[in-house]
């Protein structure tokens, strides 16, 4: 029995901070963990370091199942973003020295290949609907085969999805939260336009894809969702939000567009309405916000059942590690769909040496034994933390609204 001897916690900023775990055995082999939670990135850290590490040492790391259920069942508290994701960093760490000490890789732990790359999409962003356009087609000459497109809205100073740099967006931006505003009227407006131009220029051939980012009445989305059925989206992401998962079947009722919905989910059961009622097409739940690897294959089980299919995160705010860890995942469950790839800096990139890569539009994890990720602490000590808040949005007589 391969007994877990220590664990720490490692805070980095290579121009966005990441929380990452690493857990060591008694006989050398230690595996990574992403515990990341944008925003409240401390928050997770303390977790960790303060209630469950002390409680790692000395167990077997082969046990991971046991593992999993004694931190979430056994701190009473459930769910949760912090707790979740403190969870899912211990769950990735222990997976990564499964595979280290099988010397496989993960995704074959996991039952092998179910295909031969992972299927990723790229963000296209623009402050006009040319320049947006314009990106995509850029994508398209990447191999990208799924491409998000995200424009400026007419009259308002900022809109989410539009960054100054067309590979990287990271909306955590300001020491205290920027405040945008925001008008659901011009935006629906927008919409429309941008996609009929998009399908003139990139044609058929490319799965375009929409970001709502949880701004929306139910009548609203189901209204973008029928104005949009022409140009055949791959999926409309995070229409309403989804805390009342009984919203979604008003969208249900009034438009065919392919629904997605899940990145802030923590648990099964925040899914499994939307699931079993075949309200949505796709879940994007991810390795790191959801408990884990193990947590995350229940969620992607109860899909299959529904001809649900995976759509996981993958922004900025997912360290190399957890991206790994995704496509270890992707590559491996039957009813996956698509994975979001967002290009990390350079900077993180070195901080995190990684075995995967991207080719012609697929992913895929690399085959070196576990996770294929590494971390180097020297590098990543050289950038200290920094707060750093997602923004906060207002409609345009001030109230607060959905970020």
């Amino acid at each position: 029995m391969p007994k877990i001897t220590g664990a720490r916690v490692i805070v980095t900023s290579p121009g966005r901070n990441f929380v990452t775990l690493k857990v060591e055995t008694e006989d050398g082999v230690y595996g990574l963990g992403d515990a990341t939670l944008n925003g409240r990135e401390l928050a997770v850290a303390s977790y960790l370091t303060d209630h469950v590490i002390p409680c790692l040492i000395g167990r077997d790391a082969h046990r991971i199942e046991d593992i999993w259920q004694f931190l979430y069942k056994g701190a009473y508290w459930r769910r949760g973003p912090v707790t979740m994701s403190a969870i899912a960093a211990v769950d990735t760490a222990l997976w990564d020295i499964k595979g280290k000490l099988a010397g496989l890789p993960v995704y074959q732990l996991l039952g092998g290949a179910s295909r031969e790359g992972v299927m990723v999409y790229g963000h296209a962003n623009g402050t006009t609907i040319e320049e947006t356009v314009a990106n995509a087609l850029h994508y398209k000459e990447l191999g990208y085969r799924a491409i998000r497109l995200q424009s400026g809205v007419p009259g308002l100073a900022s809109t989410y999805g539009v960054s100054k740099d067309r590979y990287f967006y990271e909306p955590a931006d300001a020491d205290m939260p920027t405040e945008n505003v925001w008008s659901t009227e011009k935006y629906l407006r927008s919409v429309p336009p941008l996609f009929e131009k998009a399908r003139d220029a990139l044609g058929w051939d490319v799965h375009l894809l929409h970001d709502a980012h949880h701004r929306l009445t139910p009548i609203e989305a189901a209204r973008l969702g029928k104005d949009l059925e022409p140009y055949r989206l791959f999926w409309l992401e995070d229409t309403t939000p989804a805390e009342n998962q009984e919203a979604f079947r008003l969208i249900r009722q009034h438009t065919t567009t392919p629904l997605a919905v899940g990145e802030i989910f923590n648990t099964i059961w925040d899914a499994r309405e939307l699931i079993q009622n075949q309200l949505i097409d796709y879940i994007r739940a991810t390795v790191v916000h959801a408990g884990g690897i193990t947590h995350l294959r229940r969620i992607a089980a109860l899909a299959d059942l529904y001809q649900v299919r995976t759509g996981c995160h993958g922004a900025t705010d997912l360290s190399p590690v957890c991206m790994a860890a995704a496509l270890h995942f992707d590559l491996s469950v039957p009813n996956f769909g698509v994975q979001e790839y967002m290009r990390h800096a350079e900077e993180t990139d070195a901080v995190f040496p990684h075995a995967y890569s991207f080719d012609n539009g697929l992913m895929h994890p690399g085959d070196k034994p576990g996770l294929g990720v590494d971390i180097d602490e020297v590098l990543a000590a050289k950038y200290p933390y920094r707060r750093a808040y997602l923004p906060v949005n207002r409609l345009e007589d001030g109230t607060m609204f959905s970020w």
